[in-house]
């Protein structure tokens, strides 16, 4: 399914998939995982290395779960790091906020980029040339990379197996004709049109089940779309159970306190559902233990 100098380590919803390029003696690295699995990370790549010299780490974008790994790859190997043209003085300034740390409590190690790459830039990854596609949505900056004579798409988190990231932009306010819905269709349209066979998400495995998972897309972002509410509580849903990957356990006494603290949760909530604290811990907790994603034991929530 995959050429055999292409290797993916599934890393599952904390970290996101890395993608090892083996070019001869060298290698390169698509995104590095959450930062709380760097140095399993590390350990990963020198395993799959085996004595080659990592030159090049690339981002699809900017998020925790994307770049959390990069300063410890760096240190470990020596690489260069390419990031998204759209996050250039971002990265540079490390705003915390606009990387979305902050606001969703999540964390990274601060790194150094060396150059940028942008849509529309064609780059040679494993002897493969890749053609950087702007994918906006999940994250406005994000990229995605094609290669048409395989027909494999790198899509980060602009298109899963099942669905696509949170359309964080729509919900931070931005105005109707530049928001993160409008922009997601766009990118569904933009890679529906190239010649795909496989595609390596960011999360999950990679798959050959190509129009069905676009099928999938539309009808979750058409849902979206009819009622952003849905979107907002599903975004609530998501930043909840990645903090219980994160931390293993949370009291569920502590998770008013805890919401109360993520500026991104108070203005959805303020925005969409109007809840207290309480009533929103209350609601999540209802959902996410309905749906698996967590269990309760004697008051201390559980990721599962």
């Amino acid at each position: 399914m995959l050429p055999a100098n292409l290797l993916v380590f599934e890393r599952g919803w904390l970290s996101s998939n890395n993608i090892l390029f083996l070019e001869g003696e060298q290698a390169a690295l698509i995104d590095s995982g959450y930062v709380s699995h760097a140095s399993q990370t590390v350990a990963l790549l020198e395993h799959a290395l085996a004595g080659r010299r990592l030159t090049r780490l690339l981002n699809t974008h900017s998020h925790s779960d994307h770049i959390g790994g990069n300063a410890a790859v760096t240190e470990a190997f020596g690489c260069r790091v390419v990031v998204p043209a759209g996050i250039d003085a971002t990265i540079a300034e490390w705003d915390e906020e606009a990387l979305l740390l902050s606001p969703l409590g999540q964390s990274a190690a601060r790194f150094r980029h060396d150059e940028t790459i942008a849509a529309g830039d064609q780059v040679e990854l494993g002897g493969l040339e890749w053609q950087a596609i702007a994918v906006p949505g999940h994250d406005m900056d994000a990229l995605a990379f094609h290669n048409p004579e395989q027909r494999l798409l790198i899509s980060g988190d602009a298109l899963w197996r099942n669905g696509f990231g949170v359309i964080f932009s729509e919900l931070l306010g931005h105005p109707e004709d530049a928001g993160g819905l409008k922009a997601a269709r766009e990118t569904l349209d933009v890679l529906a049109r190239l010649p795909v066979e496989v595609v390596i998400p960011g999360h999950g495995a990679p798959f050959v089940e190509v129009e069905d998972a676009f099928e999938r897309a539309y009808r979750r972002l058409a849902a979206f779309e009819q009622d952003v509410e849905l979107l907002a509580r599903h975004a609530l849903k998501v930043i909840v159970a990645f903090a219980l990957l994160e931390r293993r356990q949370l009291a569920r006494a502590d998770l008013p306190a805890f919401l109360a603290s993520l500026s991104f949760c108070q203005s959805v909530n303020a925005r969409y559902l109007n809840h207290s604290n309480e009533q929103l811990a209350h609601w999540l907790v209802r959902d996410l233990l309905r749906v698996g994603t967590l269990k309760d034991v004697n008051g201390v929530l559980l990721a599962t």
